[in-house]
């Protein structure tokens, strides 16, 4: 049994106090700005240093849902960035599951091909994407007008390409579709065929092997890649400032700028209010998607 001497041990306990104090000041300084965020949308008289409320109050955020359009960001922002991320899950679980089982030549290359999608600065796609959706709006506008008349921008409202919901969508699942593919993709490749199989032996349909096979066993990884399309759609403020050029179809992003850029005296209670607001959907997304990502593969097929 080594003997461990006592200044071996005086120099373990000196590097430890140094690595937790590091720890501990790095956290502080993580920290500090969340805490003025929190304190000040409760302060009546918000500042731009941190200071403990004079003056409790919750009529920051009143004013951001009734004097503003928070309501409206809120709702643009969950619904852009919900349906890109419903379809991201979706194309990604499919598209990863026919990548992991298909044995071909060109797979790797592939999947190098669509991750350089992924690794390209966004900027240096915004206007070719932007010029190819263009065409398709005005396709679309074209074929609405005569038939809808002035009903036809209410429908490219949520249709459109350009000015639309539909066309941000596309984009915001477009750029996050690549990592989320080689997530699902290195998932199925650590799942067992034995389950597939074992259900085929059972006489399980296909779409029975997808629902009760498939699905749950996809859950951790569906989980992970949807997390990580929720976090970077959610604090995507380009894509929306390009696509997006009318005040009623705004996100948060969009929102906080305005909210930043006063004419006046910047309000830091309304800011530090929408800046809550922003933070409390991707922690819940992340809390939904803790209970996915720790599941565990134990047990087998059952029915």
């Amino acid at each position: 049994m080594a003997v461990v001497s006592p200044s071996e041990t005086a120099n373990k306990v000196r590097s430890d106090l140094i690595a937790y104090a590091t720890l501990s000041l790095i956290s502080i300084f993580c920290a500090v700005p969340f805490f003025w965020v929190l304190l000040a949308s409760f302060d009546g008289n918000a500042q731009l240093f941190l200071h403990w409320p004079e003056e409790w109050t919750f009529a920051n955020y009143v004013r951001v849902f009734t004097k503003e359009d928070g309501a409206k960001w809120l709702f643009n922002s969950l619904f852009v960035v919900g349906g890109a991320t419903l379809l991201v899950m979706v194309l990604a679980g499919l598209g990863g599951y026919a990548l992991s089982r298909t044995r071909a030549w060109w797979k790797l290359p592939f999947l190098y091909a669509i991750l350089l999608i992924r690794v390209l600065p966004p900027t240096a796609l915004v206007v070719p994407l932007y010029k190819f959706l263009l065409t398709l709006n005005n396709a679309e506008a074209a074929v609405l007008r005569p038939i809808f008349g002035s009903y036809a921008r209410d429908i490219m409202r949520w249709t459109g390409f350009i000015d639309g919901y539909l066309g941000l969508i596309l984009v915001l699942a477009t750029m996050q579709l690549p990592l989320a593919l080689w997530i699902m993709k290195t998932f199925f490749d650590g799942l067992p065929k034995d389950y597939e199989e074992a259900a085929l032996m059972d006489g399980a349909t296909l779409i029975q092997r997808i629902r009760r096979v498939l699905i749950p066993l996809a859950l951790p990884g569906l989980a992970a890649a949807g997390l990580f399309a929720f976090m970077s759609a959610w604090g995507d403020f380009l894509l929306p400032l390009i696509f997006l050029s009318s005040p009623e179809l705004q996100t948060l992003p969009l929102g906080l700028f305005r909210a930043f850029l006063r004419i006046n005296e910047i309000d830091y209670g309304l800011l530090t209010a929408l800046a809550f607001i922003y933070l409390l959907p991707a922690v819940v997304a992340f809390g939904f998607a803790r209970r996915f990502l720790v599941q565990t593969f134990s047990g087998g097929v059952k029915g």
